[in-house]
């Protein structure tokens, strides 16, 4: 009997829906508990024991990767990022690596613009006043009066920068990859080094991959560019922002405030500075949080899941929402 690791924080609570596809194709089904995702130490103690595997944001380094060979045919991630799967260990080891691109652009695209919005009409703090028995007024900006730097201008960053354009903000664009001239023409974004993005935006949108030249790429040099005040927002991946220097830039007052849905270590720890902070709105990576975006998801990650294990794809087995 082939045996699936399934290890997708997302499906694993919907697992009784999904029980009997998996037995209609006569797979086994290994299902840990897991809180956000299985670092390297949790997928050593499975080695050799699973086929495939639906994962989230595990940590599938070259080690893991060489104690699950040979057995281990295929990785379906759910989700669009890879970054925590070694590609070239996996092609080493003849490990298919499957995922769903451009999984939750629209609603991580809106997720920005809700945070935009939250700090320049200060609605939040307002809220947080009245109940606490004060009257005051808060001042707000219109975004009309605002510029937008959108660092990563893929799927997700011209989904935001659209967004932006109909609120009337002026937009920034950074990217190592050339932008379609169409679309700079079509939305009139100005593409500009990082160091001048940083230094005239109001709002910065991380919207890149992790990767080795995005790593760190908000730190204690980039954010001396930053324009006082300004607000950043990272819905992409923890590790492009040195966690210590962005809180660092907080406390100081240099950055205005931030909001985050991704940490360098997730779940958060309960002893971060930033839980403190009244100018950083946090989230708990659920900036794709949509049940159309989910159900798509769910459906390419099985199917990648029952092709890459040399089997064929019944639509029929697929469970009715």
């Amino acid at each position: 009997m082939l045996t699936v690791l399934l290890t997708a924080p997302y499906m694993i609570p919907f697992l009784d829906r999904f029980r009997p596809l998996f037995e209609a194709y006569g797979l086994g089904l290994i299902v840990p508990a897991v809180r956000e995702r299985m670092e390297e130490s949790d997928l050593l103690r499975y080695a050799g024991q699973f086929d495939g595997t639906i994962c989230g944001d595990d940590r599938y380094t070259a080690r893991v990767l060489e104690a699950c060979a040979p057995r281990l045919k295929v990785i379906s991630k759910w989700g669009t990022g890879v970054d925590s799967i070694d590609r070239e260990a996996a092609a080493r080891w003849g490990i298919q690596v499957f995922r769903t691109p451009n999984a939750f652009t629209l609603p991580v695209a809106d997720s920005v613009m809700g945070y935009i919005l939250n700090f320049a009409r200060r609605q939040p703090w307002m809220d947080r006043a009245m109940k606490a028995g004060r009257w005051e007024k808060i001042p707000g900006r219109s975004l009309s009066e605002c510029t937008l730097g959108v660092i990563g201008v893929g799927n997700i960053g011209k989904a935001v920068v659209r967004r932006a354009r109909a609120f009337g903000m002026k937009v920034l664009g950074n990217d190592i990859v050339e932008i379609d001239p169409v679309f700079i023409a079509e939305t009139g974004i100005e593409m500009v080094s990082l160091e001048v993005l940083l230094q005239r935006s109001d709002f910065i949108s991380l919207n890149c991959d992790l990767n080795p030249s995005s790593y760190h790429l908000i730190n204690a040099e980039t954010l001396r560019w930053v324009k006082p005040g300004a607000v950043l927002i990272n819905t992409a991946r923890g590790p492009i922002v040195d966690e210590p220097a962005l809180i660092q830039a907080l406390e100081s007052g240099r950055l205005g405030g931030a909001a985050l849905d991704v940490f360098e270590v997730e779940p958060l720890p309960l002893d971060s500075p930033l839980r403190q902070m009244d100018q950083v709105l946090l989230a708990p990576h659920n900036a794709n949080s949509s049940p159309a975006a989910w159900e798509r998801v769910h459906r390419n990650t099985v199917r990648n899941l029952i092709e890459g294990l040399g089997l064929r794809w019944e639509e029929r087995y697929w469970p009715a929402a």
